[in-house]
């Protein structure tokens, strides 16, 4: 029987858990948060839609008990806070890091052999806090951010080309954020066409600039973060290793060398099924992307460091 455990019921949350059941991704579906009654009363009513909808995976809400998420297969994590009004950079984090590192220990407790899913901002870094501070094997700690910028890079696409997105392949590398993100245009295809034969090199930068700020662009439309697409490209991840599907999907995990970089969580295309990451795959980057790359991990890691500043590691 599988089990998957998504902490925090917000709008990410509640989503990827909503996905996962609809698809019937897992058999059982613990949906946890601190806010009494929120996830109680989210979980019920996904669950007055099972007959509407046809599935039977069960899904349950609780209020911070985390006995009920115990023999998870895995984890996902989206809970923290947004940043607000004159909050500092290294404010946010210090928060974030203080509730992420507090719910996958109380989570590892009782699912000790799970596979943490990172969700929470800032993706990168807390996925690398929670390797730090875990102790796990680096295959089980994985931050999904790249799995949301590629499918809304592939979205843009498609817009540009007026085609169906189903049929079109892209991957955004680098880190989870407004400039570090590197939408690869040059390797993009529509149905095996390289898609530079197809758009003009203008629309492929108007493409790659437009997924850059793909989240900014939303927050400024709903006056809060996205979490449709987050959601799902959480649930995608989960989907590949719980079914062991073996997909190449961009997430943020630990390099030891790869890219030319060590001791960082930064997003690249990995193989993921049972074992979590189960192979890093190194692509063949131009001069112009190694650079975007590079400079990509300069600044992941100044992010990185107010970990440090605020006490968390």
């Amino acid at each position: 029987m599988s089990k998957v455990t998504v902490v925090g019921a917000g709008n990410v949350g509640a989503t990827c858990a909503n996905v996962l059941a609809f698809n019937e991704v897992a058999d059982e579906v613990i949906m946890l948060d601190v806010k009494e009654g929120v996830s109680e009363g989210k979980a019920m009513d996904m669950m007055q839609t099972a007959q509407l909808l046809g599935f039977d995976t069960t899904l349950i809400g609780c209020t911070n008990d985390y006995a009920q998420t115990a023999d998870s297969d895995v984890i996902v994590i989206t809970s923290g806070i947004p940043r607000k009004p004159g909050m500092t950079r290294e404010e946010l984090i210090g928060v974030n890091a203080g509730i992420v590192k507090t719910v996958a220990e109380n989570a590892l407790k009782f699912s000790p052999n799970a596979i943490i899913v990172v969700i929470s901002n800032p993706m990168d870094t807390m996925t690398y806090l929670a390797l730090k501070s875990l102790g796990l094997p680096k295959n089980r700690i994985i931050g999904m951010g790249g799995a949301l910028d590629s499918s809304r890079f592939k979205y843009f696409l498609s817009q540009a080309l007026k085609c169906n997105a189903n049929e079109v392949e892209g991957m955004v590398i680098g880190g989870h954020g407004d400039t570090t993100m590197i939408p690869l245009t040059r390797l993009a295809t529509y149905k095996g066409i390289p898609v530079s034969s197809i758009l003009s090199e203008e629309e492929l930068e108007k493409v790659a600039a437009d997924t850059m700020v793909g989240g900014a662009t939303l927050t400024k439309f709903l006056g809060t973060s996205a979490w449709y697409a987050p959601g799902a490209a959480g649930a995608l991840v989960v989907e590949s290793i719980l079914h062991n599907q073996m997909k190449m999907i961009p997430c943020s995990v630990c390099l030891e060398g790869e890219y030319g970089e060590s001791d960082i969580c930064i997003g690249v295309p990995v193989i993921l099924g049972k074992n979590g990451i189960e192979k890093i795959v190194e692509l063949d980057l131009n001069a112009d992307e190694k650079a975007k790359f590079t400079a990509s991990a300069v600044a992941v890691r100044a992010t990185n460091a107010a970990l440090k500043e605020v006490g968390a590691l």
